[in-house]
């Protein structure tokens, strides 16, 4: 019995030992699996394509994201100096190129356009763009009929007895009535800008303009100022371009269901107006860019549809309304931070135009000080300062580095117009930079605020037109001052995929002859 029990005892001691043994060994097994498990991810982390170019990694998951401020074009110009121009980033779990200055971006955008103008693949821009409209539309043969079919309409075919100048100067008219309302008080601009800019739009797209107090049109207005303006939203929705999977995680998710929401909205607003030109559409009279499109449907009905063209009409809105909106409410800050260069506007304004003349763009020529103090506000406060994402279409080497097909690049606009080897003093707002000895309006090609290359603004001279008539048409007849209790900011603005300032009164104070 003794020897029954010392024998199971011996044998309980010897599993217990085994029991021991493998415990250990299957730690030893785990550890070892999860130091393999961590190298390996951050080999998988740091691992870059064979000569790509050098740049900061981050964390896993994340990226740079937690290097990065609200004006992160701003840290990717320092980064130009360990980096390079021509750098990489790790933005959540891909790789993005960034070009940092003007060469760069010229032997890419340009001089390899071909290669570098495809749209990168962003989930909450496929959702909303549904793969149409022509910002988001990828590079090839159908973004190219859709560009040829928008540079020529918007060049005047098809647009009906209106050139481009008549119906700006047009609505020069009603901006400077509905400013006059508010003269000698404070008061915020941006919606009358809004309207003002819009009108032109909708006189290209519908054929008509529309009151400033028409509730369907302030209803089109108040959805793009969402969307453009709010500090907040514009944060979450950069995220979202970098790090998709937000949208299914709260707040964001809740910014993506409201943006589907609000494009549901307006997308079926446009369709109204379709259907309306649709029963009225009669192929002799060609009145706006509606029939012009329908027109096309009529003959190529392979990329020339219905939900093509409401998502063009909704492109023409949101870059056409907002970009030039924007710029005039940076210029009106500009003019009240500096009176002096207001002054010497209206001067030369009166010079050329006269107290009751009426702005014309064949007087551009004669006004040096007015176009270089346009220059500078597009220079000194970049409107879109990354411009909006380009995508390697193929396999790329340039300047000593193998860009694969499918990368994700862009170009740091902002660094370009605050470059220190080519402007003195970049962050100091100096229209006379822009003049030569002799006073005359020198344009500078480091001046670049609708980008360039194939995918350069397709409304680039219809912002021109709009920006000259209309900020002379309101300094020949207003004096604009800050509200009382000091200056505006005018350094800081809501910054995502434009740069808009923060919401300011102004007082205008009517000129009298």
């Amino acid at each position: 019995m003794l020897y029954i029990v010392g024998c199971c005892a011996l044998h309980r001691n010897t599993i217990e030992k085994d029991l021991n043994t493998n415990m250990i060994d299957c730690c030893n097994l785990t550890n070892l699996t999860v130091c393999i498990a961590v190298v390996l991810g951050i080999y998988y982390w740091y691992r870059r394509p064979r000569k790509f170019p050098p740049g900061p990694r981050g964390f896993p998951m994340i990226g740079i994201l937690p290097y990065l401020d609200s004006y992160p074009e701003r840290i990717f110009a320092k980064w130009k100096s360990t980096y390079g121009p021509i750098m990489s980033a790790r933005f959540g779990r891909q790789d993005w190129i960034v070009f940092n200055d003007y060469e760069a971006i010229q032997q890419t955008l340009v001089r390899e356009g071909e290669s570098f103008s495809g749209r990168p693949n962003i989930p909450v821009l496929q959702q909303v763009t549904s793969g149409h409209g022509l910002a988001f539309l990828d590079y090839g043969k159908k973004w190219k009929l859709q560009r040829k079919f928008g540079l020529m309409t918007l060049r005047g075919f098809g647009m009906g007895k209106k050139g481009m100048e008549a119906r700006v100067l047009e609505e020069a008219a009603y901006m400077n009535e509905e400013i006059q309302k508010q003269t000698e008080k404070a008061f915020s601009i941006d919606r009358i800008l809004s309207n003002t800019i819009s009108n032109v739009i909708c006189g290209v797209v519908f054929g008509r303009r529309f009151d400033y107090d028409d509730p369907w049109f302030n209803g089109l207005l108040q959805e793009l100022d969402k969307w453009f303006n709010d500090p907040k939203k514009n944060m979450l929705f950069g995220l979202l371009a970098v790090i998709p999977w937000l949208q299914y995680v709260p707040p964001v998710s809740g910014v993506v269901k409201e943006l589907t929401e609000d494009v549901t909205y307006i997308l079926a607003e446009f369709e109204k107006e379709i259907k309306h030109h649709e029963s009225t559409f009669q192929k002799d009279d060609i009145r706006d860019f509606i029939d012009a499109f329908l027109d096309e449907m009529h003959q190529e009905k392979e990329t020339f549809t219905t939900l093509q063209l409401l998502h063009y009409i909704r492109d023409l809105f949101e870059a056409g309304t907002e970009t030039t909106t924007s710029t005039l409410r940076w210029a009106l800050l500009c003019l009240i931070h500096y009176p002096t260069t207001q002054a010497k506007l209206y001067k030369e304004i009166l010079n050329v135009i006269g107290e009751n003349g009426k702005p014309s763009m064949s007087m551009k020529d004669n006004m040096p000080y007015t176009s270089a103090f346009i220059h500078e506000v597009q220079r000194f406060r970049t409107l879109v300062p990354f411009s909006l994402p380009h995508c390697t279409s193929k396999n790329v080497d340039v300047a000593g580095f193998s860009i694969p097909k499918g990368t994700t690049v862009v170009p740091n606009i902002w660094a370009v117009h605050n470059d220190p080897d080519f402007w003195d003093e970049p962050e100091k707002f100096k229209p006379e930079r822009h003049l030569d000895a002799d006073g005359n309006f020198v344009k500078s090609n480091y001046v670049i605020p609708f980008s360039v290359g194939p995918r350069y603004c397709l409304g680039e001279q219809l912002a021109k037109i709009e920006l000259f008539l209309f900020l002379t048409s309101m300094v020949q007849n207003f004096e604009f001052f800050p509200e009382d209790g000091g200056l505006p900011e005018i350094e800081k603005g809501s910054n995502g995929s434009v740069f808009t300032p923060l919401k300011y009164k102004i007082v205008a104070k009517e000129r009298r002859f």
